[in-house]
């Protein structure tokens, strides 16, 4: 394909590219020469399941894949036993040699879900990181200075907070780059919270003689709340070795703002689709069934989400609910709130004492279920659908 054809098609939901010019050089040069670029994205197996959150990345290595380039997925089993200190307030706990290993058994198999096995090289950092000397890792901490580390955000936060920094914590971005310089990577991937780390990479490289890699940063998915990232912490998370059912039931209850977002960063369709889709030439409804159809199918299989797909039809059909349900937006701290407080401020009851009786009577439902009793409440880490009586139908989306 056209290099400037394959740069749209890798555009596509990137939150930002450093540079693209650079990048549109690499892909023409490896045009020319007919030579795949080296693609690299790093995940550490810190935990045994992934979710759609970490599915972002896996996505656009399936674009670069499909354009013909070579996928580099690196397993961190030895950084994964430093632990990223991206993003914390306090070093965070180490993990043993075997629980990354047993969990770095479980990604690979996960991740093949939508990638080409046959196409990804997997390799893991421990296969060079072990080999180090304690000199080679003097000669590699002198390659970067503390004033530079601080300049990261969390690290610069804990620092004025006077909150304590382990000397192992600087060694994982150092490590992080220096992956790309063993692997020669011409292109890495990460979050955007990644972007201090994928930088670092870009000046090793440049340091040891190599053609600095182009960074690209993909945005952090909102999960199933539509206002927190995708996070098991959270609870907001669908992940991806799920039941079909749910996967298919949890994704048909996002609001229709976040499912335009899950097209963009999920979703291989069109970009003519998309377009529609945004437009709104085609209907939430159905748009929400296409998506939700389309990330059964991927984890589990056609046939897998055809089945989902009608039994979710199913029991909302029995169920007697509308296709068009109003949606009301309610601030909700973490946690739960009572049915009732929510009934009244989305308007499906006068006042408390209305709700407690309408509760209390049986004709109140949260997601299909009855409400047991005037004291039940509502998770706010997800939309829900609340129902009084036959008639009255509100989404709750709590942010």
């Amino acid at each position: 394909m056209d290099p400037k054809e394959q740069l749209d098609i890798i555009r596509r939901g990137t939150s930002g590219i450093i540079s693209e010019g650079e990048l549109l050089k690499k892909l023409t040069e490896s045009a020319a020469r007919n030579k795949p670029l080296r693609i690299k994205a790093g995940f550490d197996p810190t935990a045994p399941d992934l979710h759609l959150g970490h599915t972002v990345l896996i996505q656009k290595l399936k674009h670069f894949q499909d354009l013909g380039h070579h996928v580099l997925l690196l397993i961190g089993d030895f950084t994964g036993m430093i632990g990223d200190p991206t993003g914390k307030s306090e070093t965070r706990k180490s993990l043993t040699k075997e629980d990354v290993q047993a969990n770095a058994k479980t990604y690979t198999a996960q991740v093949f879900k939508i990638l080409d096995e046959k196409k990804t090289e997997v390799v893991f950092n421990s296969e060079w990181m072990e080999r180090l000397t304690s000199a080679d890792m003097i000669s590699l901490a002198s390659k970067y200075t503390v004033a530079r580390m601080l300049e990261r955000d969390d690290f610069q936060k804990r620092y004025q907070d006077g909150r304590p920094i382990a000397i192992h914590e600087f060694i994982y971005p150092l490590i992080q780059g220096y992956d790309s310089v063993v692997l020669k990577s011409d292109v890495e991937l990460g979050g955007t919270d990644q972007l201090f780390n994928l930088l670092v990479g870009r000046e090793l490289q440049k340091e040891m003689g190599q053609a600095p890699q182009v960074v690209i940063t993909m945005p952090l998915l909102e999960g199933l709340d539509g206002v927190q990232k995708m996070s098991k912490s959270y609870g907001n998370y669908i992940g991806i070795t799920e039941p079909s059912s749910e996967i298919y039931g949890k994704v048909m209850s996002i609001s229709d703002n976040l499912m335009m977002r899950w097209y963009e960063l999920l979703s291989d369709v069109s970009k003519d689709a998309l377009d529609e889709i945004k437009a709104g030439r085609v209907h939430p409804k159905e748009a929400k069934e296409a998506l939700a159809f389309e990330l059964t199918a991927r984890f589990w299989s056609q046939e897998a989400a055809e089945k989902a797909q009608a039994d979710f039809k199913a029991l909302f059909a029995r169920k007697e609910v509308p296709d068009e349900i109003e949606e009301f937006h309610m601030t909700g701290a973490p946690g739960s709130v009572l049915v009732g407080k929510v009934m009244v401020a989305a308007g499906l009851a006068k006042s408390t004492s209305e709700a407690i009786r309408l509760i209390d009577q049986g004709g109140v439902k949260v997601d299909g279920e009855r409400a047991a009793n005037s004291k039940a409440e509502i998770p706010t880490n997800k939309p829900v659908l609340l129902q009084v009586g036959k008639r009255f139908f509100k989404r709750i989306i709590f942010s």
